[in-house]
């Protein structure tokens, strides 16, 4: 089976669970599921119910689809994603957003937990995301491409929307957040990096650096959606001092600084 049929598949499944057509496709990475609490009229699939979906095995991550309002916008909401560092492919990995593609969202959200290497970031900034580097060994849209999905050759010259990116700084500055911008760089993992690694990220341009994002952010672009993206620093890499850095304290950081980022994105959702 191709990867359109699969798709295909499983979008009429998900059609045949909920009447709700999302406009807007959302990814809560670690430590922001309170984003599911202000959605109105919510309803949840598990991802072990839904064709062709892998399931995640990170801690912090649940794992299912969410339908509802956001803001008086309808959204699907991914509550736990996937990594390649899990083992699967990178079809497998940005599967979900080819989903939320097919079902008429025209917009991706993406957050995530990253280690910041800017001189000026503090553990607990929410940083919005400019631009990205992809440093994965595997690329999403490698093989035959399927044009019914998108071009063979995406231009990524502005892989976050600089608009929405404007609007979502004058909201912040409006409810009175500090908000940072950035360059995020994409690893394999499941590894934290080398103090080596972090000033080499930093001196090739990245002031974060993940284990997630831009794979989904490609096959976004690819299938013609808009992305903003937003990530909340939870480690810093730059300092001497440095600590080691445990899971534990990633999602510490990250639910510390959730409802700041939540209360911007619904802002944000409400105005587009």
């Amino acid at each position: 089976m191709t990867l359109y049929d699969r798709i295909q598949e499983t979008t009429q499944f998900l059609q045949t669970k909920t009447t709700i057509q999302p406009s807007i496709g959302i990814i809560l990475g670690s430590g922001l599921g309170g984003l599911e609490q202000l959605v109105e009229n919510a309803e949840s699939i598990a991802y072990n119910e839904i064709p062709h979906f892998p399931q995640s095995t990170v801690e912090g991550h649940a794992s299912k689809l969410i339908f509802g309002v956001l803001a008086g916008k309808n959204v699907v909401m991914m509550a736990g994603r996937f990594h390649y560092y899990e083992g699967y492919s990178q079809d497998e990995v940005t599967f979900p957003i080819r989903i939320m593609k097919a079902l008429g969202a025209e917009l991706l959200i993406v957050s995530n937990a990253a280690g910041g290497m800017h001189p000026s970031y503090k553990v607990g900034d929410i940083v919005l995301i400019q631009d990205q580097i992809n440093l994965h060994p595997e690329h999403p849209l490698r093989g035959r491409n399927d044009e019914r999905l998108g071009p063979r050759f995406p231009d990524m010259s502005e892989p976050f929307d600089l608009r929405i990116l404007a609007l979502a700084k004058s909201i912040a500055a409006a409810q009175g957040l500090d908000v940072k911008t950035g360059v995020y760089a994409g690893l394999q993992g499941p590894t934290f990096e080398t103090r080596a690694e972090y000033e080499w990220l930093r001196r090739i341009g990245a002031d974060l650096v993940g284990m997630s994002t831009v794979s989904e952010v490609i096959v976004a672009i690819h299938g013609g959606m808009k992305v903003f993206g937003a990530s909340i620093v939870t480690d810093l890499g730059i300092r001497e001092e440095q600590n080691k850095i445990t899971h534990d304290e990633v999602l510490e950081a990250a639910n510390a600084a959730a409802p700041r980022l939540a209360a911007l994105v619904k802002e944000l959702v409400g105005q587009l």
